[in-house]
């Protein structure tokens, strides 16, 4: 794979020696059918003798071996696995595991240990050949512009889009789509796809997700494909469609190489369309130069559609797949599902099954039966209401709102949702502190008096309250 970052080689040594010291006898004679081939923002690239050496590591020693990379690094460790090849560097010296695979057993036999297995060679042609090239993507048939219930709260991301596939309008590069999940990003990015590749066949689009942009960075890396990596991104390139960049967090070299990729496109004036969970400003370990770069063209936010989108949607989908609807349980349905598109279009489908199974036609009785089990209305608020809240108004997911996590941004905003609570709700602050993360009264307690304290001295807080007061009404 090229020169390993002295760095990384002696993390990898140390995991190794403390797997070993934590593992049978056994640990040697697999290990030196295996070769360490780097360590890049997170991937562990190994390589094995054989399939067998693979799944035996892989099963018995990987997890330990992981959890103390991950101990040492703070990344959420992945593997990548190359099989068959000679090893220029086994992790440890000693005779090597021979390409094997256990004879069949007797059912009645116990499982042996590895030294007590009989071996046979593995054929050639049963070994994983290398990984190639990426697979084409497909694009989904139902996420196109005619399918996009457009509303005010997606309405700027809508003609944006548009404008970036060539629809007309001004055209911003690059198109950064923000916000929470099932609210209609991914959808954006397919109708865009789909109307270039209408209009212009020969157009190459490079759809992919961040996360497998990483993977496919170390593979390039492994099977020393740089090359041809760095063309597909920045020559063979007409569009590009990056889901979920905020992936990208912390993985430096990964990093690297997209703003590379990016310079290149954007000064070909090759169309750039990325979506986020969160705004630019607020993606955590991403490099500045990158965050700058996200912000050159528009940022453009989906929020959660109002009742009169929600009620919209549900009527476009019920016609898409032939379901009558009576408008009454339309408007009831919206109203009990607020949260995004994707849930939203979630009930409806359980509905029509269930009435389906029961033979009962879907009117008001039923659905106001289902939803009393599937998705109960709050008379009053919750909780659970305004921690949502909160989460909607500071671009947070509400696994970072309860986290351990202590950076500035989301600190503020926990303690926000804490003191909302505690004004709004008969709850006591032990209550609270177990609703956010588990943590101790005390820390709620000191939460409250803070935001109570800036709300008298600071005007930006005070606004940022008295917008979630109107959200949550009285």
């Amino acid at each position: 794979m090229g020169m390993i970052d002295r760095a990384h080689d002696e993390l990898w040594d140390d995991a190794v020696a403390f797997t070993r010291g934590r593992s049978p006898g056994s640990f040697e004679q697999w290990f030196s059918g295996v070769q360490f081939e780097g360590l890049i923002d997170g991937v562990l690239a190994l390589r094995a003798r054989d399939e067998f050496v693979k799944d035996w590591v892989e099963q018995h020693f990987l997890p330990t071996l992981a959890d103390y990379l991950r101990s040492q690094t703070g990344l959420s460790i992945q593997t990548a696995w190359s099989v068959g090849g000679e090893l220029d560097r086994p992790v440890v010296d000693g005779p090597i595991a021979p390409a094997v695979r256990p004879r069949v057993l007797r059912p009645s036999a116990p499982p042996p240990s590895p030294a007590g297995f009989e071996y046979e060679p593995v054929p050639s042609s049963v070994r994983k050949p290398a990984l190639g090239g990426p697979p084409p993507f497909t694009l989904n048939p139902k996420y196109s512009f005619a399918n996009f219930v457009v509303g005010p709260s997606n309405q700027l991301a809508h003609a944006a889009a548009i404008a970036a596939a060539g629809g007309g309008g001004p055209r911003h590069n690059p198109l950064f789509l923000c916000g929470g999940t099932g609210l209609g990003k991914t959808h954006l990015v397919h109708a865009v796809a789909h109307r270039v590749r209408a209009e212009r066949p020969q157009a190459k689009i490079v759809y992919i997700s961040a996360e497998k942009f990483v993977n496919e960075f170390v593979q390039s890396l492994q099977d020393s494909k740089m090359a041809e990596f760095r063309s597909r991104y920045r020559e063979r390139c007409d569009l590009l469609l990056v889901d979920d960049i905020q992936f990208l967090a912390s993985k430096t070299q990964t990093q690297e190489e997209f703003f590379h990729a990016f310079n290149a496109l954007h000064q070909a004036d090759k169309q750039i369309i990325v979506t986020s969970d969160k705004y630019p400003q607020q993606l955590e370990r991403m490099e500045e130069r990158l965050i700058s770069r996200f912000t050159w063209g528009l940022v453009a936010d989906i929020q959660g559609p109002e009742l009169e989108t929600r009620v919209a949607i549900l009527r476009k989908k019920a016609i898409a797949e032939n379901i009558d609807l009576a408008p009454e349980v339309v408007l009831l349905l919206a109203q009990a599902v607020r949260s995004n598109v994707r849930e939203l279009e979630g009930a409806l489908i359980r509905l029509v099954a269930k009435s389906s199974l029961l033979h009962r036609a879907i009117d008001i009785d039923f659905v106001r039966a289902e939803l009393a089990v599937t998705a109960p209305r709050v008379t009053e608020t919750g909780i659970d209401d305004i921690q949502r809240a909160v989460c909607h108004h500071f671009k947070l997911t509400e696994r970072e709102l309860c986290s351990k996590d202590r950076h500035k941004s989301i600190a503020f905003a926990r303690h926000v949702a804490m003191y909302l609570c505690k004004q709004r709700l008969k709850a006591s602050f032990p209550e609270l502190g177990r609703a956010f993360g588990n943590r101790d009264h005390t820390t709620v307690m000191s939460a409250v008096r803070k935001v109570e304290a800036l709300r008298e001295s600071d005007p930006e807080v005070r606004a940022h309250l008295e917008a979630l007061e109107r959200k949550l009404g009285n």
